[in-house]
């Protein structure tokens, strides 16, 4: 049979560079400078005080409303997510909706611009909701490219390639916010401290947006497929997930390992997107160091992905999932007790950088092991494509009930220590899904070698 050959080095170079423009969005605005940024004008800067912050009529926690805008954005893109899919596999026309989701998403970081205080929280709120559904939006025509510019063989380096770009991409752009953020008076933005962080935000926006221009020149239009959908378009996506669902009751091992993933990525997305505001307003812990800290989880998780991939050769992917959940679960015991100890008046500055070095080691590792681990489990199939949208559906939903979780939690006890608690329990019956995953692996293995 014969496959399509990898595109010429300057297509490639050219999909590649979108993670280099996008990975912007992710760092600065999901996991730095913007949540740092949030909590400094929302808060008055007193751990030991609940904030609020007024928003369509009612007044919120602002950690809370701050984890609410998030899992609403998620819910979008879940329900919006198998309908892109579909339209990505027959359609064609995947780069203008690469086009259409990458301006929404990179105005909307620009946008942020005039997010000056509590006075502006419909713009924070809504600039927010639409950055996160272009960003994400974005991606669905992005990976959906590199089966029709690499050859099954090329597909492992070129997806590498975008990676490795993204990271590079990302860093330096945060060094450059660095620069405003700790040296205003270089570009005499001293006069006003909300500047700098807003003018990083308008940065992103036009990094995310110029450098994508690069990838939508040189890629091509699309291919439509040559299976026409058998139903509308806008329809097809949930009738395909609809009929992975039906075959995951042949599918025993994979199944449970689905739900088990499920549970535990609640635990793990709720911890990445929150760890910033939790040092912050739980923790008070300088928005400077902060960043710094995201920067060196980032370099962590790479060691901590190659190491834990290492570990899953040895003992297979299963047990090494084991082993990184029940490592997450201890996490989340260190980060209650440093929150208590930080009440009771203790330094715990060292103590938040340690456990940060542990998340580091184990964030990188369980997002590549789950995801190669559903690849291994999948049967033998041509419809990937469904099977890949069922398992970002399941990621995606999973996010928008442990942000809510998380928001309502913090909300009811006002402290975010308790919240971290019940992200414990996500972890928990994850861990315990897994082993009966494990134990029904072994029961189906015996099966087949039996005589």
């Amino acid at each position: 049979m014969l496959t399509a050959p990898t595109a010429s080095k300057r297509v490639v170079n050219g999909w590649a560079m979108y993670d280099w423009a996008n990975s912007v969005y992710n760092l600065v605005i999901t996991s730095t400078i913007f949540p740092a940024y949030y909590d400094a004008v929302t808060g008055d800067g007193n751990s030991n005080t609940v904030d609020y912050v007024k928003f369509l009529g009612r007044t919120y926690e602002s950690s809370s409303l701050y984890n609410y805008v998030l899992a609403l954005a998620f819910l979008v893109v879940a329900l919006m997510s198998p309908i892109l899919s579909s339209i990505a596999d027959y359609k064609g026309n995947k780069r203008s909706f690469l086009r259409f989701f990458c301006t929404m998403g990179s105005l909307a970081c620009a946008g942020l611009f005039f997010f000056t205080g509590k006075e502006a929280m419909g713009t924070a709120v809504v600039c927010s909701i639409i950055a996160c559904i272009g960003y994400w939006s974005s991606l669905v025509f992005y990976n959906s490219y590199l089966p029709e510019i690499a050859a099954p063989h090329e597909r492992d380096a070129v997806s590498a390639k975008g990676f490795s770009m993204g990271y590079i991409g990302s860093v330096l752009m945060q060094l450059i916010c660095f620069l405003f953020v700790f040296k205003p008076e270089w570009f005499g933005m001293q006069g006003d401290k909300t500047l700098p962080s807003r003018f990083s935000f308008l940065l992103v926006g036009v990094w995310w947006f110029g450098f994508a221009q690069i990838t939508l020149f040189r890629l091509p239009k699309g291919t439509p497929a040559a299976r026409r959908p058998e139903h509308n378009v806008l329809a097809n996506g949930f009738i395909e997930l609809k009929k992975v669902l039906v075959d995951l009751a042949q599918q025993p091992v994979l199944k449970r390992f689905l739900i088990s993933y499920f549970f535990y990525n609640m635990g793990v997305q709720t911890v990445m997107l929150v760890a910033t505001l939790f040092g912050s307003k739980e923790l008070s812990l300088p928005a400077s160091k902060l960043i710094v800290t995201i920067l060196i989880i980032q370099l962590v998780a790479i060691l901590g992905a190659w190491s834990l991939a290492g570990l899953s050769r040895k003992i297979g992917n299963i047990r090494t999932l084991i082993f990184i959940v029940f490592v997450w679960i201890l996490i989340c015991l260190s980060a209650y007790y440093i929150a208590v100890l930080h009440n009771q008046g203790v330094n715990v500055e060292i103590h938040f950088y340690a456990l940060a070095s542990l998340v580091g080691l184990v964030m990188g590792g369980i997002q590549s092991l789950s995801r190669s681990t559903y690849s291994k489990l999948m049967p033998v199939t041509k419809d990937t494509t469904s099977y890949f949208s069922f398992f970002d559906v399941t990621e995606k939903i999973a996010i928008v009930i442990g942000m809510f979780s998380f928001g309502y939690i913090t909300e009811l006890t006002q402290s975010m220590k308790n919240s971290v608690l019940v992200v414990m329990v996500f972890f928990v019956i994850g861990l315990v899904l897994l082993f009966i995953t494990l134990a029904k692996e072994k029961q189906l293995s015996k099966l087949v070698i039996a005589p």
